[in-house]
């Protein structure tokens, strides 16, 4: 049976999730056909998806022109709002209507 319960990590832990965290803690791993425990050879092939993707990920600078309207929306996003502008770019430009529209 699976139980699903989910913990806002933007608020501290209530003591029922805290006493079920503990709980969790020492339940053994139950292993079966759905979910079979991994061999040494399937084990070896895991790799570090960051470091595959670390070029991939490597930003660039650029300067762009920004109206003061989206700058200061930005800005209102705090500390690393330069990483979510970058985040919020790379889905516009996946975005083929969106890109049409704005044109």
């Amino acid at each position: 049976m699976t139980v699903r319960k989910e913990i806002d990590i933007t608020k501290p832990l209530t003591n029922e999730q805290i006493k079920m965290l503990d709980e969790l803690e020492t339940r053994p791993i139950v292993f079966d056909e759905d979910c079979p425990e991994l061999t040494e050879e399937q084990l070896a092939e895991f790799h570090r998806v960051s470091e595959i993707r670390k070029e991939e990920r490597r930003k660039k600078t650029v300067t762009i022109r920004l109206s003061s309207k989206s700058l200061s929306k930005a800005k209102s996003l705090g500390k690393g709002y330069t990483s979510v502008l970058s985040r919020i770019l790379e889905e516009a430009l996946d975005d083929d209507d969106l890109i049409r529209k704005c044109l």
